[in-house]
């Protein structure tokens, strides 16, 4: 299967990108502070500061998103929740990044960041793919589609019968029942 070598691939390079991208912008924000750069009379300190905190605080999302593509390489299973959220935000920031790179760097860049891009969508669909086929063979992601949630006759349909005979007849509707009143909508309440 694709699924591991492309968690494992995608775990590499977004690691890769988070050391990167935290050492460009500390690299920025030395150059700034050692020129004593100013930019429409913002204080160089700060514009120090803040390049390197801003490349501290990327560099951990990143770094963030290649431990979740590692969990899911090691544990071969769809990530869930923040996990997953963590994925999903990456994959966009990549696509916004391929778009800004375009225009600013050029192609190669533009290239790079939409096959990060595709891989990080081929990492999400793979599971997607696998748990829709399972969910459709009755069973559940944890069964491998073997059907354990169903019971003893094998039919799953409902868990209220044991003996698997046939299902209890719906009680029939008498003709004698009242007619039942027409709804009228409530009346407003304010002037």
């Amino acid at each position: 299967m694709v699924r591991r070598p492309v968690a494992w691939i995608v775990a590499v390079v977004l690691l890769a990108e988070a050391l990167g991208i935290a050492a460009l912008n500390w690299f920025m924000g030395v150059v700034v502070d050692r020129q004593n750069m100013s930019m429409a009379g913002l204080d160089p300190d700060k514009m120090s500061m803040s390049a390197k905190i801003g490349g501290v605080v990327f560099g951990l999302y990143f770094a963030l998103c290649a431990l979740v593509a590692l969990l899911v390489a090691i544990r071969n299973r769809a990530p869930a929740g923040l996990g997953r959220v963590l994925l999903i935000s990456v994959a966009v920031v990549h696509g916004l990044l391929g778009a800004v790179a375009w225009g600013l760097v050029g192609w190669k860049a533009f290239l790079y960041m939409v096959v990060v891009l595709a891989l990080v969508v081929l990492l999400l669909m793979t599971y997607d793919r696998e748990n829709g086929a399972v969910a459709a063979a009755g069973g559940d992601a944890g069964g491998g589609g073997t059907g354990e949630g169903a019971d003893a006759s094998g039919s799953g349909s409902d868990p209220g019968l044991e003996d698997g005979g046939p299902a209890p007849e719906p009680e029939p509707v008498t003709k004698d029942a009242p007619p039942a009143a027409p709804v009228t909508p409530p009346a407003p309440t304010t002037p």
